[in-house]
């Protein structure tokens, strides 16, 4: 993070820079690891099925889908579209209104669930032992904090600021 004074002088923050630098190497990370070549966001998908639709329900609308997990109904019939291939999901018609399409796992998209959950559920074990548990809740608090202030505090609209002042010139 660059602060610039009214003298126009650059100066450091560093505890914003370390912020900064954590934040960039958590994001290159690879905490999202494929569970038998499923891309993550093929399985953050089939968790959400499974957690959302209830064994004795007809299955989940990609409206629905779409809310869950806050992204677009094109970007989950994408997905859905992937792991249909793949024999993970089934679409089917609702039996109510034909017009309406359910999403249901298959039997095998509910083992590639398990196995994701499981593999999710040993990894963040894992963490919590490293970090401890103390640790581990104030690192939560302190995510959902750091999510709270970016959905409060939106990235400036740098398409709109000048550059140099040759804009005036245009």
């Amino acid at each position: 993070m660059i602060i610039i004074d009214s003298n126009n002088n650059s100066s450091s923050n560093s505890v914003g820079h370390k912020l900064f630098a954590a934040l960039r190497q958590l994001r290159k990370a690879h905490w999202h690891h494929s569970v038998e070549g499923h891309k993550p966001s093929e399985l953050t998908l089939l968790i959400c099925i499974a957690k959302r639709n209830a064994p004795d329900k007809e299955g989940l609308k990609v409206s629905e889908i779409s809310r869950f997990l806050d992204l677009t109904p094109p970007t989950i019939t994408q997905l859905i579209n992937s792991l249909e291939a793949k024999g993970m999901v089934e679409r089917q018609a609702d039996p109510s209104d034909r017009r309406v399409v359910r999403i249901k796992l298959t039997e095998q998209g509910k083992v590639v669930t398990r196995q994701a959950k499981h593999h999710m559920d040993t990894t963040l074990n894992r963490l919590v032992e490293y970090l401890g548990e103390e640790e581990s809740n104030m690192l939560a608090e302190l995510l959902l904090r750091v999510h709270e202030f970016v959905e409060n505090n939106p990235p400036p609209n740098l398409d709109g600021l000048q550059m140099n002042g040759d804009e005036k010139h245009d």
